[in-house]
């Protein structure tokens, strides 16, 4: 009886093929079965948990008030987070200008805050507030209002305020810090004339849609001013120099009179 051979004990590479082709499938079966253990082994362990959440840039809050108040907590599954809704809810924060919430690692959550910048302060019947950047007040605990921005008065009207502190942000550093107080004094015709005291003693009357852009010229108005003079510098229209001496205690017209004739002869 004729023996009969098998094609693959014929042809040995057919084996071969065959042999490398099951090994890769048992390698493949292997790992997606390790894979898959490590999953489920990672999503048991401390290492799948927030354990650390970082905040940065919280100075008008604390970083405790910024982690509550983005609903991220110790011990929740880093793959519950939903960045997107974290930032939103402390978005809503008025003083907030942006905020970037990211996993960080494997177990930390960083928060990157940044906040609007103070711009004046504003001094209420209770307290005084904060005005920030965008116009908003934001309470202190301060009782009196620091030295280190302007005072405002008047300013209920947040439109009003915020077109102010547009301009303030305009101003040079130097011309900042020389102004004490600014007082909003509306007339029928311009609700955004203003009243200025600086800390040299004189006043200065403006409308805020110009007035960064005048009020820099301040120094060299000063320049102009004979002696230590002190008085109202208006630059409504133009830019004028009245001393307190002649707008509160004007000269009688008996003396103005006589001043006039001693001129001509």
């Amino acid at each position: 009886m004729e023996k009969i051979i098998d094609i693959e004990d014929r042809i040995p590479t057919l084996r071969d093929r065959r042999k490398k082709r099951t090994n890769r499938k048992f390698t493949l079966l292997l790992v997606l079965f390790l894979m898959t253990l490590l999953g489920l082994l990672y999503f048991q362990s401390p290492y799948s948990l927030v354990q650390k959440i970082h905040v940065d840039g919280a100075t008008l809050a604390s970083s405790e008030s910024y982690i509550k108040k983005s609903g991220i907590e110790t011990g929740q599954s880093m793959w519950e987070i939903r960045t997107s809704s974290a930032e939103e809810l402390i978005q809503s924060n008025e003083w907030v200008k942006s905020v970037k919430v990211k996993r960080s690692g494997l177990t930390s959550v960083h928060i990157q805050i940044e906040e609007w910048q103070k711009a004046a302060y504003m001094e209420t019947d209770e307290d005084v507030q904060m005005v920030l950047g965008n116009g908003k007040l934001f309470k202190t605990n301060e009782k009196f209002p620091p030295i280190d921005a302007p005072l405002l008065s008047g300013f209920e009207d947040e439109a009003v305020r915020l077109r102010l502190v547009k301009e303030l942000a305009d101003l040079d550093a130097n011309i900042f810090s020389m102004i004490s107080q600014i007082e909003s004094v509306p007339s029928e015709s311009d609700p955004y004339r203003i009243r200025l005291f600086m800390n040299d003693g004189n006043e200065v009357r403006a409308i805020i849609p110009s007035f960064a852009k005048k009020i820099n010229y301040y120094p060299a108005l000063l320049a102009q001013i004979d002696g230590d003079e002190k008085g109202v510098i208006d630059l409504e229209v133009g830019s004028f120099f009245q001393s307190y001496a002649d707008m509160y205690n004007p000269q009688p017209l008996e003396e103005e009179a006589e001043d006039e004739e001693a001129t001509e002869e």
